[in-house]
């Protein structure tokens, strides 16, 4: 018996082996799963840097509500400002979150009531009123505001920041918001 040399190990020149094909069928079967694998994961991995690039675009949050400060009858007889605790309400996306701000009511130039935030415009610290002085005074850095907010002196470049009220029922209504540090206007942030 002659042997063919070059063929398969049936003698049949030009036909491969079962062996053959079967593990070329398992090469392209585990290429094909290895492509599939990598593009989902590929994809898994872009979802986050894609939602972080659109973020600032489909950004979506509660318009702050207006609180109440108190009955306009508390504020009548107001000689000098008075601090006030009100609750903030947002929602953001299923989050809801609660917080406690501090406010100032007070007059302003013309006798009408006027709420302050007491968030120092110059760096974010919380400006007491100080009775014996009868001004506000930053801890912080030593602005100093009259009472009715307005900058006396210090590194502020701006006087303490008036929040939009209103009147509903007999009580006062606040809008808290958060204002541009450091800056001499009044810009709103959040």
């Amino acid at each position: 018996m002659t042997r063919i040399s070059g063929g398969s190990s049936d003698g049949l020149a030009g036909e491969p082996a079962p062996l053959e094909l079967e593990s070329g069928k398992r090469r392209s079967f585990l290429g094909a799963l290895l492509a599939l694998g990598s593009f989902f994961v590929g994809t898994l991995l872009s979802v986050p840097l894609v939602r972080f690039a659109l973020f600032p675009l489909l950004r979506r949050t509660t318009e702050l509500e207006a609180s109440p400060v108190g009955a306009l009858s508390e504020f009548s007889s107001l000689t000098e400002p008075i601090a006030k605790i009100i609750q903030i309400e947002q929602v953001d996306g299923w989050r809801k979150a609660v917080s406690e701000k501090t406010v100032y009511v007070t007059k302003d130039k013309n006798g009408r009531l006027s709420v302050l935030s007491s968030i120092c415009p110059h760096l974010g610290c919380t400006v007491p009123w100080v009775t014996a002085k009868s001004e506000f005074i930053c801890p912080c850095h030593g602005a100093v505001y009259t009472s009715d907010g307005s900058r006396i002196s210090g590194p502020s470049l701006r006087g303490m920041d008036t929040l939009d009220t209103s009147v509903q029922d007999g009580q006062l209504l606040v809008r808290f918001q958060y204002f541009r540090q450091l800056t001499s206007d009044k810009e709103v942030i959040g």
